[in-house]
This record gives C-alpha cells, sequence and structure tokens, in this order.
C-alpha cells in the first residue's frame, strides 16, 4: 500500500489548507456570532449569509464536489484515497464541510442519486445538489424501534394506483430543519411479506408535499445544531408519484448499503481533522496555563496524554487511509471490514483526544467559549450514528471467524 499523496492530490490539499486558512479559520467567531444574532430574533433556522459568499469562492477555485467519484455530472470527483486528506482539514470546522458543498447528509444523498436515480430524477434533484442551490435530508432512522437493526423500519410506502402513499415517523433527520432542504430521501417498508432484506424500498419525496409535519429539532447533548439540525417528523398520507421510487421496490436495502460506506468513511475522515484540531488546544492550553508554580507541559499526565493522543491520531488516518484505498480497488462491499473497523476506531479516538483537551482547559473546556463540548458532542454521537459501535464490531467479528473457518476448512 502506498499513500503518498499524488502530485494532483498534493496541489488540491494545499489549496484547500490555504482556503481553510485565509476563509474558514477567520470566520468562525463571526458565524458564531451570525447563528447567535439569528437566535436572539427569534430566527435560528435561517442560513447563514456569509456561507454563500464563501461557497461562490470556494466554487471559483475549483474546490467543490470534491467527494463524488466516478461521476460524469462532477467530473473533478476523486477516489476516496484521494479524497481523504481533503476531508480531513474540511473536518477541523463544523461548518467548513458545507462550503465546499461536501456536507453531509447532502453528500450521501447526491450518491444515491449518482448510482441509483434514473436520469429524470438526477435532472431535477441531483444537478441542483450539485450546483449547491438547493440541501436534502434523509429519513431512515425511528424513534419507536431500534434502527440499527434496519429491517426493524415501520415507516409504511404503499402503492396506490400510481403513487405511493407514505405513512410513518422518522427522527434525527439531519438537515431538514434548513429552509433550503428541498428533498427527501426516505425509508419505509412496501412489502412485508417479502424476504427481510427485501422489504424496504426508498423514495424521493419533496419537502414541501402535503402531509409532512415537521415536530421539533432533536437535541444532541443540548445543542440544536441550527439552521442544519436533526428533525422529528411525521408523515401522514403523503403522496408521491411512483415515479419517485429509487431503483426498485424492495432494493432500500441494497442502496442504504451502498450510501453508508462512502458516509462512514467521510465522517471518519472528517473527525481526524476534529481530533487533529482538539489536540492542537490541548497543546496550547497546557503550555500557557500555570497551576502550582508549574505550566502544565511539565507535567508528565499531560506528556503520556501528547504522545498517546499523536499515536491514536496517526493509527487512526493509516486505518481510515486503508480502508478508502480498498474501497477504491475493491468495492464498498469487499471492503466492509475496514469500513467498519475505522468507523469504531475514528469517532472513539477522537472522543478520548477531545476528552483529555477539555480536561486541559478546566472549566473552560466544557464551555461555550471553546469549540471542545460542541466538538464531543458530535463526536460522541458518531458513535452511533450510521450504525452503533457493536454493531460494527460484530460485523468484524463475523468476518474475522468465517476467514479463520474457512482456512480451518481448507486444511482439512
Amino acid at each position: 500500500m502506498d499513500f503518498s499523496y499524488s502530485p494532483k492530490v498534493e496541489q488540491l490539499r494545499e489549496r484547500t489548507q490555504a482556503f481553510f486558512d485565509r476563509h474558514i479559520a477567520p470566520n468562525e467567531a463571526r458565524v458564531e456570532e451570525a447563528i447567535a444574532e439569528n437566535r436572539r430574533l427569534g430566527k435560528p433556522w435561517t442560513p447563514v449569509a456569509l456561507f454563500e459568499e464563501l461557497k461562490a469562492e470556494a466554487r471559483a477555485q475549483d474546490l467543490w464536489n470534491l467527494f463524488l467519484p466516478r461521476s460524469e455530472r462532477a467530473p473533478q470527483g476523486l477516489s476516496n484515497l484521494e479524497y481523504a486528506p481533503l476531508c480531513e482539514i474540511m473536518g477541523r470546522c463544523e461548518w467548513a464541510p458545507e462550503i465546499f458543498n461536501c456536507s453531509a447528509p447532502d453528500t450521501g444523498n447526491m450518491e444515491v442519486l449518482e448510482r441509483y436515480g434514473s436520469e429524470a430524477q438526477k435532472d431535477e434533484w441531483l444537478e441542483p445538489l450539485l450546483a449547491g442551490t438547493i440541501r436534502s435530508a434523509f429519513l431512515m432512522t425511528e424513534p419507536a424501534v431500534a434502527s440499527s437493526d434496519a429491517t426493524n423500519i415501520e415507516c409504511s410506502i404503499r402503492r396506490d394506483g400510481d403513487d405511493y402513499v407514505i405513512n410513518g415517523r422518522k427522527w434525527f433527520s439531519s438537515g431538514a430543519g434548513d429552509p433550503r432542504c428541498r428533498i427527501y430521501i426516505v425509508m419505509g417498508k412496501t412489502d412485508p411479506e417479502q424476504a427481510k432484506h427485501r422489504q424496504q424500498s426508498m423514495i424521493l419525496v419533496p419537502a414541501d408535499t402535503p402531509g409532512i409535519e415537521v415536530l421539533r429539532p432533536v437535541t444532541v447533548f443540548g445543542y440544536d445544531d441550527a439552521p442544519h439540525g436533526h428533525m422529528d417528523i411525521r408523515l401522514t398520507d403523503v403522496r408521491v408519484p411512483a415515479s419517485n421510487l429509487l431503483l426498485g421496490e424492495g432494493r432500500g436495502f441494497e442502496i442504504a448499503q451502498g450510501r453508508l460506506g462512502p458516509g462512514r468513511i467521510h465522517h471518519c475522515m472528517r473527525t481526524i481533522g476534529l481530533a487533529e484540531r482538539a489536540l492542537e488546544l490541548l497543546c496550547q492550553r497546557v503550555s500557557s496555563r500555570v497551576a502550582f508554580g508549574r505550566r502544565l507541559s511539565e507535567y508528565s499526565i499531560w506528556h503520556e496524554r501528547i504522545a498517546e493522543a499523536r499515536c491514536m491520531i496517526d493509527q487512526a488516518r493509516l486505518l481510515t487511509l486503508k480502508a478508502a484505498d480498498a474501497m477504491d480497488k475493491v468495492g464498498n462491499k469487499a471492503a466492509r471490514t475496514e469500513i467498519a473497523m475505522i468507523k469504531v476506531v475514528a469517532p472513539n479516538m477522537a472522543c478520548q483526544i477531545i476528552d483529555w483537551a477539555i480536561q486541559a482547559h478546566g472549566g473552560a473546556g466544557v464551555s461555550s467559549d471553546f469549540p471542545l463540548a460542541h466538538a464531543y458532542a458530535g463526536a460522541r454521537s458518531l458513535r452511533l450514528a450510521d450504525g452503533p459501535d457493536e454493531v460494527h464490531r460484530s460485523t468484524i467479528a463475523r468476518l474475522e471467524l468465517a476467514r479463520h473457518a474457512s482456512v480451518a476448512d481448507a486444511a482439512h
């Protein structure tokens, strides 16, 4: 395996870092102030106006839609391995990926439309998503069932003549709070009588369709993440044309697996950037803070933590690159072990390093004066998003047992 950057990727990495340093980092306080002002005005779900200026600049610099490989509609898209170092840079700031049109859940939804959508569906929804003129949401998780097992999903998608009628409740519908959100991809059951992995389908539902009720934002450790949000949504007799179905009845599980592979590794790439930033803040804090007559950086406990953090980040990065390389070479399905491993490793690594950074900051670490509390909320919730740790560990163990069983069989 060779994970050295090609000249093309090295140039893109340098340009992305320069853009981040010039346009993202200096504007973080300004964005926080804009969000706070919208809250004071009673309009927390108003998009930040500055984002459109920055997105126009990113697009002008050809730093746009870099996440989507093998797409004629986004020819600038990179392979997973090529995209990894750029995604890591974006992950240093929560809202940075949107500036490059590389933010979830839009990336996953664009992947779905590109891989599984009809040409008409792509024209209507993929093109404006690629242009960044609209946003989207993915409705899969449900409050009434353990959604870590997607076969539990109860939302009904019932054929009625030339339409499908949808009834159900979804939550943690990320992005649905944004007023620019125009399309939902909804997963539900079309035929409960089929084999359990052929019961589910995915369908496109315009956000303004009658029968959709956004009940509330679901908070994460108290954060509502406005203007993005994770919404609790009720769908009551929501009627859409049968042509809105993706790929065909019973193909929802197949689509979900195709969508979640890239989504999972993108999360891990961003999480490594988040951990790098937490380590930087930790080092800055212990180098400047004095307690009991000595700088914190002089105490051996911080030497231990800093050294361990560096090891953990580099290990996670290498495993992420290995997974990305496998996805590019053998496909998402064959790389499921590597994807599952990094999905366990990266969020746990980030949680630990952010926790140490919080400890180094003392009371300030859990306040909103530093980005660490919000970063911890994001990293900790990622141990549940796109499948909990337990499901991924089970996958890893099952595949490992099967590998050793096949070796034993061959020996006999």
